[in-house]
């Protein structure tokens, strides 16, 4: 079978252990990963899935994306968008520094719109589009904010950091993530929001989860919880709640929690029962559809893959065509790697075609579609020529 080249997750996994001065075998008694798995990725012989990577980050108390080698550089310079991001880190930074005399904002309404079409655009995957107009947006919105404070203004502007945040983790750019979030919190105080505030805390959990830590994303979850609990009750804080629930779902997934996946499921599914499809709250596609798409979620957390490899069968047919492409897209990368780890090689690499399709922009930066297509790769005696197009395409 083929091997990887020497520019592997394996091989920066290597240099890490070493670096912390660790055998293999010590290592893998620190992770719920064997001797030999992690033998077999650090010489190439096998890809890394995201949750052993986690696993590693954690052991290691480094950032994860030491190991992924994010951000892409290469990849974004190819499809122009790292030009993109310094502007983004710039506008990040003006949100103390009160109205720029400079800055002509545009009508407060007109702001709110602006505000709202970002956060359909990278809903829609339109990367390039929103990281283009977000820098500007966010200075209008300071200005604005500023002179006339209010609470519209102040939930547009919590809005437009959202989406700093969404972009950034898109392209691999975590710190520039964090530094999003930590404005969502600074405006959604502004606002007195308790949903948005809410919903800073999930996309903070989400931040853990990704680097292996789920005691500190399950203690943020428990915090939107508590600060809805602490509001009125209404469709808008229902669906961030059941948003909360579906988190804690694939939170506890990771942890192999099967009971707690459950029960977040369970509640999140009353939620959704309670608000129908709320994909208009925050841009979440919190719904019935979304609830059953974390239950396959949570099954490929828990390497059950036959049963998310079934699910996919049964989830695939019904989602509505309202479904956002971004979901979407992360449900074929998910199914991708089910069919994989299945040993379905053609059906993954159909599934991963057609995430290309649906969001090329999105699937070309995730970790796990790359991971995937190195999975295929090295399970491929002879590469098919539509296979390597995708390996070269995904930068692998």
């Amino acid at each position: 079978m083929p091997r990887l080249d020497d520019d592997h997750t394996g091989n920066r996994i290597k240099e890490q252990r070493k670096l912390a001065r660790l055998t293999q075998k010590q290592l893998a008694e620190r992770i719920p990963y064997s001797y030999s798995l992690l033998n077999q990725v650090e010489c190439g012989a096998k890809p890394a899935t995201v949750d052993l990577l986690a696993a590693v980050a954690h052991a290691l108390r480094i950032d994860v994306t030491v190991l992924t080698g994010q951000p892409y550089v290469t990849e974004l310079q190819q499809d122009r968008l790292a030009v993109l991001v310094r502007p983004i880190r710039e506008a990040l930074d003006l949100c103390d520094l009160g109205a720029d005399d400079v800055i002509v904002a545009s009508p407060a309404a007109k702001l709110l719109e602006a505000a709202d079409q970002l956060c359909a655009d990278v809903r829609a995957t339109r990367l390039r589009r929103a990281a283009g107009r977000l820098p500007g947006l966010i200075a209008e919105l300071t200005a604005a904010a500023w002179r006339a404070p209010s609470t519209e203004l102040w939930q547009a502007l919590a809005s437009t950091y959202r989406t700093a945040h969404d972009i950034t983790v898109k392209l691999g750019y975590y710190d520039l993530s964090s530094v999003a979030l930590d404005r969502l919190g600074w405006a959604a105080q502004r606002a007195s929001d308790p949903c948005l505030d809410s919903l800073r805390q999930y996309m903070r959990a989400l931040v853990y989860f990704r680097e292996g830590d789920y005691g500190i994303g399950q203690r943020l979850i428990s915090s939107g919880h508590s600060t809805l609990g602490a509001a009125e009750v209404t469709r808008e804080s229902v669906a961030v709640a059941g948003q909360l629930h579906l988190g804690a779902s694939v939170i506890a997934a990771r942890a192999d929690d099967s009971h707690a996946v459950e029960t977040h499921l369970a509640e999140a599914a009353d939620h959704a029962r309670r608000v129908g499809d709320a994909s208009d709250v925050h841009w979440l596609s919190f719904g019935p559809a979304n609830v059953a798409l974390h239950r396959m979620s949570a099954a490929v957390e828990m390497r059950r893959y036959d049963d998310a490899v079934e699910l996919a069968k049964r989830i695939g047919p019904k989602l509505p065509p309202t479904l956002a492409t971004s979901r979407r897209s992360h449900f074929l990368i998910d199914q991708a790697r089910s069919e994989m780890e299945t040993g379905r090689t053609e059906a993954a690499l159909a599934a991963f075609v057609e995430a290309r399709h649906a969001a090329p922009e999105q699937t070309r930066y995730h970790p796990g579609a790359r991971e995937t297509i190195k999975g295929l790769v090295h399970l491929s005696r002879r590469t098919s020529e539509s296979l390597g197009h995708m390996a070269a395409w995904i930068g692998r």
